[in-house]
């Protein structure tokens, strides 16, 4: 029996395209079914400046398919240099519309992030005043922290200080994968926001690692254990406004992915609504889909929702995604969920 579902169309609120011949291929993914994204800044060399977001905006613009509607939103990648005045020109502008903080060797291009968060503070004070977010990479990098405790370490040793220090600073935790990381966000209050990826929900650790390790699963921050997953769906379906969409959908290609030190992400652009829509009706939750993927990221961000809809239907058969995108920089995989998917995204 065929179900359907009408939404407002959906944002990400943490999206990476990349540049070139990448940003050609994998934009069409996301321009499809999604009206906006928050577009991250780790490019080679990063998105540091006002100058460099329009330039790089104008280049996400060119690369649009003829006919799409997708806004993308531009963040500036927060380092030890950066200037508090050109931060507050670029949100005055209207074109940026967050500051990401990286620490320093924390995932992909990160190597330019914060060492030393005393060396930003009168950017995070500027911030704070002009009501700008920080998006935040929420993990410590110190070797003697596991891999598995870096978000619960960075949200106790980090963010915690952190907020406590600049209480009127807007921060979102992205992607967060713990029990701890629902619980703080949850605790939040007005300023504090979470994203939650889409994978995340669908994957804990042991999909990466038993029977052999599965590169495309690889993603940072890394899945955790399978009382974390839960965590994070019962915050999603929750329609909680803390809680919104942030794909972190990462596109590269699988010669980087399949490889002896193979890169993080998992690339869910293409498939991500229809995921979402079988999760939330797994857990008895498609009337909280809108709220999660259309609504509560648009009131955090001060941004008024998308007019348009989007139709999702439920059909007997299973939906037949493509395993691969196909770019001039090399093949991409498409997040394969490990299950039969029944929901289409329909005009």
């Amino acid at each position: 029996m065929t179900q359907e579902l009408i939404l407002r169309r959906p944002d990400d609120w943490h999206l990476h395209l990349r540049d070139g011949a990448m940003l050609q291929g994998v934009l069409p993914e996301t321009a499809r079914h999604f009206a906006r994204a928050i577009i991250m800044p780790n490019l080679v060399p990063p998105v540091v400046t006002l100058a460099q977001a329009e330039a790089y905006r104008g280049r996400i613009l060119a690369a649009l398919p003829k006919g799409a509607a997708f806004e993308p939103l531009m963040t500036l990648y927060l380092t030890e240099g950066s200037d508090p005045a050109d931060v507050a020109a670029a949100a005055a502008s209207g074109l940026v519309k967050a500051v990401k903080l990286y620490p320093a060797g924390a995932t992909t291009n990160s190597h330019s992030g914060v060492r030393n968060l005393d060396n930003v503070m009168p950017v995070l004070e500027k911030m704070a005043e002009i009501g700008l977010p920080l998006c935040t990479h929420g993990e410590v990098t110190t070797a003697e922290v596991d891999i598995f405790d870096r978000e619960a370490v960075f949200i106790d040793t980090v963010l915690d200080p952190l907020r406590r220090r600049l209480p009127d600073l807007r921060i979102v935790m992205e992607h967060i994968t713990t029990e701890e990381g629902v619980a703080y966000a949850r605790a939040g209050g007005a300023n504090l926001g979470a994203t939650i990826t889409t994978h995340h929900l669908i994957i804990n650790r042991n999909h990466i690692l038993v029977g052999g390790i599965k590169p495309h699963y690889y993603c940072l921050p890394v899945a955790k254990r399978e009382k974390h997953r839960l965590a994070l769906r019962a915050a999603a379906t929750s329609g909680e406004g803390s809680f919104f969409l942030g794909t972190d959908s990462a596109p590269h290609v699988d010669a980087l992915k399949e490889h002896a030190c193979g890169c993080a992400g998992c690339f869910t652009a293409t498939n991500t609504m229809a995921l979402l829509a079988h999760v939330f009706e797994e857990d008895g939750a498609l009337d909280k889909l809108e709220a999660f993927a259309s609504l509560n990221g648009p009131a955090f961000y001060g941004l008024p929702v998308n007019e348009t809809r989007m139709r999702l239907v439920k059909h007997e058969l299973p939906q037949t995604f493509p395993e691969k995108i196909l770019t001039e920089a090399g093949p991409v995989t498409v997040f394969d969920p490990g299950f039969p998917v029944h929901w289409h995204v329909e005009p």
